[in-house]
């Protein structure tokens, strides 16, 4: 009775904002209630619903919120357009701000460590498809959450933790670095990723990492497989929704052989491994839907292009063409899939297409518009005409004024369609510090963006996500 009744005292102190903490801490001890740690919502399944704040950072409280509770928040301002200092001579501005809707992801709350999103996501069939998780090792926690623009309103999809149902002490893993792709059995295909090294091993039961899927119409999540390559975690992939194989690159998951980064087919119709092989990609990969084949970067070395092909099965071949990929579009009407280099450490991101019928590959430039040069995720538009694309991916785009760029490969015109920095920050003490996954609504119209976003901390805190209302003057 005493435990029923502290539930429901805690539930109130949530919704009225009462320190729920210290509802908790002055029940401990009592018959009934010790370790009592949080609450959960049948509506939200497993997901505790107590607020905490974030030790060390005055200020931040979980979970995030919008200013007088809204669920949404809708912005167009002139202040879009206002570039910061040090941007390119080259890059244009637009003339019209667009649109924003602006909304925190549900289930942050509690302090995560951090907070994050690290795998590409999708639209379809009217919905944005995203990951975030909480890579606390030995057991983190990952979640895909399906965004319905019409109502505003997310649903979880998948809870990666209560799906697999791990023991104690077993190793649970906290990231989702793969995209989310859409089979053609309507099922949503992905695969799971460490938070550390440190944690992918025997001691914590480590066996290797588990392609997943879930299909949104009925909710139902399952595992496909773990370990495809046994011992090895998956933070990249791409799936051929025709054919139904999932492409892996994998790494080892012992701290020691992290240089051990290999290739794989699956095919997740039949359930059986196609191929596996070393010197796999690193971070991204090219399909190309006319011809089924697959492009990468052995070990992530940019001078080598190899190509597996579906029909021979056999090893990847190397082509002709020489340049990086650390994120790449879906192939346009056009025949020609959009990629852009590794941006970081000194070297420049660039901008290529490959023609996936000749396998030519043509250098388009430089995709940077100030110092941002890192990019995680590349949106070609449905004519094939525009890219779309946020420099500075881990934690830096701030520096840029977070610009959500747009790339004219008729006319090979760079433009910023608005800078969000320093406007969520001054509007609602939030700054959006890049991304890693980002996907176009099937119209062109919408770009959805999931932001690893700071309130006061010196990285991030917190998953947020931003609709880009691009204005149809911006896409002629």
């Amino acid at each position: 009775m005493l435990s029923r009744l502290l539930v429901l005292g805690v539930l109130a102190a949530a919704v009225t904002g009462v320190a729920v903490g210290s509802v908790l801490r002055e029940a401990q001890g009592l018959p009934g209630v010790r370790g009592l740690a949080a609450v959960t919502s049948p509506a939200l399944g497993s997901l505790p619903v107590v607020a905490q704040k974030k030790k060390g950072v005055p200020g931040i409280s979980f979970p995030p919120r919008l200013p007088q509770d809204q669920t949404v928040a809708v912005d167009t301002s002139e202040e879009f357009l206002q570039a910061p200092p040090g941007l390119a001579k080259e890059v244009r501005i637009a003339r019209t701000p667009p649109t924003v809707e602006f909304l925190y992801f549900p289930g942050q709350t509690y302090e995560g460590k951090p907070w994050s999103n690290w795998g590409d996501s999708l639209c379809a069939q009217g919905k944005y498809y995203a990951s975030i998780g909480d890579h606390l090792a030995p057991q983190g926690n990952a979640f895909v959450y399906e965004y319905d623009p019409e109502k505003r309103q997310f649903r979880l999809l998948v809870d990666v933790r209560q799906l697999l149902k791990l023991p104690e002490g077993h190793y649970t893993p906290g990231k989702i670095h793969s995209r989310l792709d859409l089979g053609s059995d309507g099922w949503l295909y992905f695969s799971t990723h460490r938070g550390s090294t440190q944690v992918t091993n025997d001691t914590y039961h480590y066996k290797g990492d588990w392609i997943l899927r879930v299909q949104p119409a009925t909710g139902q999540a399952e595992v496909v497989v773990q370990g495809p390559v046994p011992k090895h975690c998956i933070p990249c992939s791409v799936l051929d929704p025709k054919r139904m194989i999932f492409y892996g690159g994998t790494v080892a998951g012992a701290a020691q052989q992290e240089k051990d980064i290999r290739f794989f087919a699956y095919d997740v119709r039949q359930r059986k491994l196609i191929y596996s092989g070393p010197h796999g990609p690193s971070r991204a990969m090219i399909w190309a839907s006319s011809t089924g084949r697959v492009y990468y970067n052995p070990d992530g070395d940019p001078q080598t292009v190899v190509r597996w092909d579906p029909d021979k099965g056999t090893a990847p071949e190397k082509i002709a063409a020489a340049f990086g990929i650390r994120a790449a579009t879906q192939e346009t009407p056009q025949g020609y899939v959009y990629a852009v280099s590794q941006g970081q450490k000194g070297h420049q991101a660039q901008l290529y297409a490959l023609d996936t019928r000749t396998e030519q590959v043509e250098a388009l430039g430089s995709a940077a518009v100030a110092s941002q040069q890192y990019i995680t995720s590349l949106d070609a538009d449905p004519t094939g005409r525009y890219l779309y694309y946020i420099p500075g991916a881990h934690g830096s785009s701030d520096a840029d004024g977070t610009p959500i760029v747009q790339f004219d490969t008729r006319t090979r015109q760079k433009k910023v369609i608005a800078f969000l920095h320093p406007f969520y920050q001054r509007k609602y003490g939030v700054s959006l510090r890049g991304t890693y996954s980002s996907a176009i609504d099937e119209k062109g119209e919408k770009l959805y963006i999931t932001w690893n976003a700071s309130r006061g901390s010196r990285a991030w805190d917190c998953c947020a996500l931003t609709v880009v209302h691009i204005p149809p003057s911006e896409r002629p």
